[in-house]
Parts: C-alpha cells; structure tokens; sequence
C-alpha cells in the first residue's frame, strides 16, 4: 500500500468479467476507495442481448469485495459515439474499429466526465496496459496486450487512468481472481464487439444499411458466386459469400477486394494474388499521438491489425491530424476505416485511421 493511493477516489469500470474484478480487488488492496461502475449501454431491442447477466455478474463481484456498486447509463453516448460510427463507416466502404471509438468516446471520455463529477481522482478498467509517468505501452502479456485499442489516449486521459492487470499475464489474473475468491474467478473471456458481445456483424448491420445481393469475382474478373453486400466485407475475409464455380484443387477464397459502388468482391485462393494489392506507403487522418509527436524521417513500428507482427515504418510527414507512414516492406493487410498503431519499442505512440 501506498501513500499516494490511501483514499484516492476510484471508479472501476466492472464489467462482470474477471479482468476488471480483479482491478478493483487489486485497487481495495492498496487502499483506493474504489467503486464499481457497470456501463450500460445502447443495445438493439431484436438482439438477445445479456447484459443482464454481466451486470449481475459485477454487482456479485463487487458485494464480495465490499464496495460500492453503481450502474451507469451511457446508452445515447455509445450509440452516438461508436454504432452510428460503424454503420457510417460500412456503408461507406470502409472498415472501422468500433473497439476504438468505444475506449475514446465511453470508457475514457463520458465515463471519465462522469467519474470527475462525482469526485473521482482516478477511474481504471481491466485493460492488459501499461500507463507509466502517462505514457503507453504494451501490455506484459502478448496474447493480451490491448494498447492498440487504446491509441486515441492522450497524456491528460492517461493522467487519471489506472491498469491494474497490465502488467501481469492472464494466468496470474486468474491465479489472483481466486485467491481473492472472486465469484467469476472461472468466468471465460468475453468476445465480440464492444458491450455488446457476440453478434453476426453481417446480420447487425443489415438492420440499419441496406444491402442487395452482388457478385464474387475471381482474379481474372470472371464471376464464380454471390455475396450479401460489398460494403460487409474487409480484405482478407474468408467467410459470408457463395463460390459455385470451384475446381477439385480449390483452397478456402479469400476477399482480396471490392467496389462498393458496382456492389461486388474479388476473392483468390492464391496468397500471391494479393501482392499486386499490397502497399508501402501509408496516409492516415484523424490522428493522435498520446506524448510526444514522433519526427519526420524517424524509424518506428507499426501494426494494422490486432495481435499482429509489428512491422518496421517510417515516418514521411505529421502535420495536425494526418500524418503518411512508409513501411519497410509491401503489406497485404492494409484496410481502409482500420486503425494503424505506431511504436517505439514497447510504447505506443498513436495512431491514425487508415485513409
């Protein structure tokens, strides 16, 4: 226990999994006054949704530790702030990080406002992060680290956000939960989009963006099958279209791209075939960079897609929100809407959605 921790206000974003359980018991330990906050949020009335049950999961969790438990109704702001993002985005013909926009405009921008109002000193959630001296960096685990869905995080933000479990491993998070004899401490991880949980991402969309049916195009441009919409799919995607015209040494095809406007995809089943796509040079808008502003010409790292390799980038211009990127070697994962996260070792400088 700490000096500087005895008494400070903290709100910890419960929800119901055992990562954040095990944040707010960590917190207890070192003398915070902790409260545990349970997010609601906007969900469809035609998905049947459990955020009853995770609700109930966090209230157990925080009776067992002996703290305050609150719920806290954020379903306008995550409807604004991250569902009308996505379905914006889709319908425009590029793929978004919901994951992202919820960090920025839920967990870190209304929570927070919230929090302070309410005499907060800090909030923190389960994230697998490091906020050192307000800097980010990579989680200790590598299966788990999440700082790339935390980019839009700035020096202020970091000012008064804690990551209790983001330097340990998930094992030792679980190890903890029962010791601390968590009621979730078994609780398997959550997956899906942000709150919301497991959902067909076709299907959700298809509520609010109309799509018609369009062609699968081989390499050659020849049709070979249907799919349900153009604007659903991303680069790389395997699932969700028809192939009808395939030959006995056919492997699993893969979008390798589209055109939303003539509604139809281009699939392979040939990894070259992606190579005359792949690029090099990359512009980014929206950008952020969390404490300091890397330079032109500097040499850093980069991923375009969660849990992926690092790749070597250099940095061609920054000016306000855009910046251009030049990896050292041609990718095949870029994707417009998607987010590129840029390192200097282990801490996360920033980032930029992919233009």
């Amino acid at each position: 226990m700490s000096n500087s921790s005895i008494g400070k206000k903290v709100f910890v974003g419960m929800s119901g999994g055992v990562d954040s359980s095990v944040s707010a018991a960590l917190l207890k330990k070192d003398g915070y006054d902790v409260t545990g906050v349970f997010i609601k949020v906007w969900q469809p009335d035609w998905m049947d949704c459990d955020w009853r049950e995770e609700r109930l999961e966090a209230m157990r969790a925080a009776a067992h530790l002996g703290i305050p438990f609150v719920t806290l109704d954020l379903e306008y702001e995550y409807k604004k702030g991250v569902i009308d993002y996505m379905i914006a985005e889709y319908a425009a013909g590029r793929t978004p990080n919901p994951d992202v926009m919820c960090n920025r405009e839920v967990k870190f921008g209304a929570f927070w406002d919230w929090a302070k109002k309410n005499g907060a000193d800090y909030i923190a959630t389960g994230h697998y992060a490091i906020n050192t001296d307000n800097k980010l960096f990579a989680g200790t685990d590598t299966n788990k680290d999440q700082s790339y869905f935390l980019w839009t995080l700035n020096k202020d933000d970091l000012a008064h956000v804690l990551f209790p479990v983001g330097n340990m491993t998930k094992p030792e998070v679980r190890k903890l939960a029962k010791k601390f004899k968590l009621p979730n401490a078994d609780k398997k991880d959550s997956q899906g989009l942000c709150f919301i949980g497991k959902v067909d991402l076709k299907d959700f969309l298809q509520h609010y963006i109309k799509t018609e049916q369009g062609n699968v195009l081989d390499e050659n441009g020849s049709v070979i099958g249907t799919h349900p919409g153009a604007l659903l799919f991303t680069i790389g995607e395997r699932h969700g279209f028809t192939v009808t015209k395939k030959t006995p040494d056919d492997e699993r095809y893969f979008v390798i791209s589209k055109d939303v406007k003539v509604n139809t995809i281009t699939v392979s089943n040939k990894k070259e075939d992606v190579l005359p796509n792949s690029i090099k040079r990359v512009q980014l808008r929206g950008v952020s960079w969390v404490s300091k502003v890397p330079k032109v010409g500097e040499k850093l790292l980069a991923r375009s897609r969660y849990r992926e390799t690092l790749s070597e980038v250099k940095v061609i211009s920054v000016e306000k929100a855009l910046a251009i990127v030049e990896f050292s070697e041609p990718q095949d994962t870029i994707t417009s809407g998607q987010s590129l996260v840029i390192y200097d070792g282990q801490e996360c400088l920033g980032g930029g959605f992919i233009v």
